[in-house]
């Protein structure tokens, strides 16, 4: 018989894309952390990369699947958060 658990105690994988300086403060440019809710992912993110990442993380965009979310939004092993500093540019 399989595993059971009960919603609330089952911890998923999720993928988590890193762009321009999160990619740089992270050294890598993507990886598979563990979290409930994206807050929980990004608190991981954080514990696993350290303050120059969370600094980085402090100015970026958080998106889920393509949309920007709240930390409390849910997370599943099929879903990528992607951290996306803000880019600058010019002609």
């Amino acid at each position: 018989m399989g595993v059971q658990s009960s919603p609330s105690t089952l911890t998923y994988m999720a993928t988590v894309r890193f762009f321009a300086q999160a990619r740089e403060a992270a050294g890598t440019g993507t990886a598979t952390i563990a979290g409930t809710t994206v807050g929980a992912v990004l608190d991981s993110a954080v514990a696993q990369f350290g303050t120059h990442f969370e600094a980085v993380l402090g100015m970026s965009k958080v998106w889920l699947n393509g949309e920007e979310v709240s930390r409390e939004h849910a997370v599943t092993d099929k879903d990528e958060v992607a951290v996306l500093p803000p880019v600058s540019g010019g002609i």
